[in-house]
């Protein structure tokens, strides 16, 4: 069984372009549908890492204030997906750094969120906001302190 986190941002950028923002100078390999890109970064970060791209994006997970939800039109998404096994704290560290660098390389609204249904981080109208703070970040103290908030 794998942990799930996936961080959506809103508007048209390619799968091409979020997979070069998150991973500069790797080449992710293409899925069979073609708007997907994927590579296996197990043994270096503790996780799979998979860019993709849609429309009529939904969103309905649990934030701090209760249910949050948010369709984006249309959307990209990058997912990790996470082996139980790798150290937690090593994964969170590593997933944090790519999101922050996704973060800080376009303006896009955004939400990542784990297993499909915890909220733990948006950007809004330009503001980020950490969403689980005593309950996820600050279990990765390394990882909280890459994203300011």
């Amino acid at each position: 069984m794998s942990l799930d986190y996936r961080l959506t941002l809103s508007g048209g950028t390619s799968a091409e372009q979020l997979a070069e923002r998150a991973l500069p100078g790797v080449r992710l390999e293409p899925s069979q549908t073609g708007s997907a890109r994927a590579i296996n970064l197990v043994e270096t970060n503790g996780f799979g890492l998979s860019v993709r791209t849609g429309r009529n994006g939904f969103i309905d997970v649990v934030s701090d204030s209760g249910s949050f939800e948010w369709e984006p039109d249309p959307y990209a998404a990058v997912r990790f997906t996470v082996d139980k096994s790798a150290d937690p704290v090593w994964v969170a560290t590593n997933m944090i750094t790519i999101v922050r660098r996704v973060l800080e390389s376009g303006s896009e609204e955004a939400a990542l969120v784990a297993n499909s249904d915890v909220l733990l981080l948006t950007r809004l109208d330009g503001k980020l906001v950490k969403h689980h703070q005593a309950t996820w970040w600050a279990h990765y103290p390394a990882a909280d302190g890459l994203i300011p908030g």
